[in-house]
């Protein structure tokens, strides 16, 4: 969690930033739910490391992720004011 919320300190000028965070332990150990039933807790993670900086997100569950991906930036962006 504290390299997620360090990222920039990660950055290399020039180079894309990867963050690999699906299903991995410490969604295990903040949810308590088994690898296969992390897909809630990787697409929060998959989020949060967008929004700390990462440019790219690997990631198991693609169309899912794609998916909390398209909703955070609509929300995101400046169409968001009209809702």
């Amino acid at each position: 969690m504290a390299l997620l919320r360090g990222l920039e300190a990660l950055r290399v000028e020039g180079l894309p930033l990867l963050v690999g965070v699906s299903r991995k332990r410490m969604i295990g150990e903040i949810t308590g739910r088994a690898v296969e039933d992390r897909l809630a807790g990787s697409l929060a993670a998959a989020l949060v490391a967008v929004g700390f900086g990462a440019d790219v997100v690997r990631v198991h569950d693609v169309a899912e992720t794609v998916d909390a991906l398209r909703i955070r930036n609509a929300l995101s962006s400046a169409n968001a004011r009209a809702l």
